[in-house]
């Protein structure tokens, strides 16, 4: 019981695999001029955003390197300075709170669903669980 405790211990403490999905494609949506705007949940702890522009908990926000000065896409947070309506704003958005990240142009991104990180431990599945779950039913044809 103490190794199963122990492996879980362990895997939890894993980096979360968010930012480097924020980053990459935000890099991505770079190297193909596109616009990179992700959606966050202005309810998470740890958001600083204008709230006058927060709408039903969200807001969307401009990361492209025009709009987000000095931007630093970190493993804890995505942080810039922008102008809202004019006005200088230094933004810090924890990276658990990006609830997707797209290309304004083509809408092309990825959207994370909510509990991701939660989600990345092992799960406890009886025997019963186990056998239902179906086989693929794809071959290999040479």
């Amino acid at each position: 019981m103490f190794l199963v405790w122990l492996f879980v211990a362990m895997i939890s403490q894993n980096t979360s695999k968010l930012p480097y999905l924020i980053r990459a494609m935000h890099e991505w949506m770079v190297d193909n001029g596109e616009t990179p705007y992700i959606v966050v949940n202005a309810r998470v702890d740890g958001v600083v955003v204008p709230v006058e522009h927060i709408k039903d908990g969200k807001i969307t926000l401009n990361i492209s390197y025009s709009a987000a000065h000095s931007l630093n896409i970190t493993n804890v947070n995505v942080a810039f300075r922008a102008r809202f309506s004019g006005v200088p704003f230094d933004v810090c958005v924890p990276a658990k709170a990006v609830m997707g990240i797209y290309a304004k142009e083509t809408g092309q991104g990825l959207i994370f669903s909510e509990g991701t990180e939660e989600s990345q431990g092992l799960s406890e599945n009886s025997d019963e669980e186990k056998a239902k779950v179906k086989r693929s039913h794809l071959k290999v044809v040479s």
